[in-house]
């Protein structure tokens, strides 16, 4: 059975950054995608972070701890969610998630 726990969340003020870990129960290679979402209270979880996404948000990973990180710079208290990591199969199709990691930006 496929588990993720998520880690690292926390409060920073506006403009800090934060480090989230999310580590698997099996080699973080294993999946075809490994992707970071996030939830703000009353909205949609929304996609964060992929492996082609660049900008204030970018992913990393490390094959000894599986554990696939998101480096967030420059926060703003509109970053203020739950992150949650996702990974997937393709074939046949999988989805697993984390129960998330609650970031809180203040301004």
């Amino acid at each position: 059975q496929v588990q993720l726990v998520e880690s690292g969340g926390g409060l920073v003020q506006a403009g800090g950054s934060l480090r989230l870990s999310c580590t698997a129960s099996v080699s973080i290679f294993t999946f075809n995608a490994m992707a970071w979402y996030r939830q703000a209270p009353g909205k949609q979880r929304e996609l964060v972070a992929g492996d082609s996404t660049k900008g204030r948000f970018t992913i990393s990973r490390d094959s000894a701890s599986n554990t696939l990180y998101l480096q967030m710079n420059s926060l703003k208290p509109e970053d203020t969610a739950v992150y949650y990591c996702n990974a997937q199969f393709i074939n046949p199709y999988k989805s697993y998630w984390g129960k998330g990691t609650l970031v809180t930006v203040s301004s």
